[in-house]
């Protein structure tokens, strides 16, 4: 890693776009001093001929186009002046691509802070069925939540389905406002060595079938129930989770990381990290409240695909 932070190649980008710059230069002057020698030079031409008549000639370049190569090549010096495009060096102008976008974001903030304002001191239920709201919403889930939940919002394996109405670490309005901001990482330690052996994980895992009354074998579903004393600490006795750790409801028969007695052999055998990113940073608390109502929608209202309804 050393090599892509050292001098070498702010140096390297630097040397290869001046003498660039240089070489169009010299290439210009070079094209304009030659001239072409042979049998025939003296009327203006190569002296190539084909077919008997058709002569190469050498007229010179066009003054338009010399004159649009220099106007490119002054353009470029200004250009390497005013901004960066030397190394490491930053422009005349200070300008970055960050600078640009935040004041862009800061902008668009500014123009809809009315829109917001207006929605800031609706109560959240009736915020969830505002029209305008909701179609702001749907663009802010679209942008930042349907690549991973999906545009219907019922997700995918490892990706929770947020119509449902079952929620990792609960939905209330205040805590989907918190995952929004804070983002989520959720983590199943490995947990065979704590069960037993491989045998012990398997009767474990027809255990967790049988709490949601799925296919199991009985034999080792009641041979697994006291082992899963271990899984307890956070699913809870009755396997039915808690939202305080973001520990799935094992009893609902909702399965994010997949189903079956081999899925749930391989989280005991392997564990799961899971992360749900923070949004805090990239929009702010108004357009959170916002998208966390569209969100909130999905689950508490009879006709998910239409909140306003």
């Amino acid at each position: 890693m050393s090599d892509f932070t050292s001098n070498f190649w702010p140096i390297f980008i630097t040397a290869t776009t001046l003498l660039g710059i240089a070489a169009c230069l010299v290439l210009l002057y070079v094209t304009s001093k030659t001239r072409a020698h042979g049998e025939g030079t003296d009327d203006g031409s190569t002296g190539h001929v084909w077919d008997g008549d058709l002569r190469e000639m050498n007229n010179p370049l066009p003054l338009w186009w010399v004159g649009l190569f220099v106007i490119s090549i002054v353009f470029s010096l200004a250009y390497l002046v005013l901004y960066p495009g030397l190394g490491r060096y930053a422009g005349s102008l200070g300008w970055t691509q960050t600078g640009q976008y935040t004041a862009e974001v800061q902008a668009i903030d500014t123009a809809t802070a009315p829109v917001y304002a207006a929605f800031a001191a609706m109560p959240f239920a009736a915020l969830s069925r505002n029209p305008q709201a909701q179609a702001i919403g749907e663009r802010l889930y679209m942008n930042n939540c349907a690549q991973c939940h999906a545009s219907d919002a019922r997700g995918s394996k490892g990706f929770p389905n947020l119509s449902d109405g079952d929620w990792l670490h609960g939905g209330t309005p205040e805590k989907i406002i918190e995952t929004l901001t804070l983002g989520r990482i959720g983590q199943m330690p490995t947990m065979a060595a704590a069960v037993g052996s491989p045998q012990d994980v398997k009767n474990v895992a027809n255990y967790v079938m049988s709490l949601s009354g799925s296919p199991n074998d009985t034999v080792s579903a009641a041979l697994g129930k006291p082992k899963f004393a271990v899984c307890a600490a956070c699913h809870g006795a009755d396997g039915k989770g808690n939202t305080a750790l973001g520990a799935p409801n094992l009893a609902d028969n909702i399965w994010l990381h997949g189903y079956g007695v081999n899925a749930i052999t391989e989280m005991v055998n392997k564990g799961k990290v899971n992360q749900m990113p923070a949004h805090g940073n990239r929009l702010t608390e108004a357009q959170i409240r916002v998208l966390a109502s569209y969100v909130w929608a999905f689950s508490n209202h009879p006709d998910p695909a239409s909140p306003t309804k």
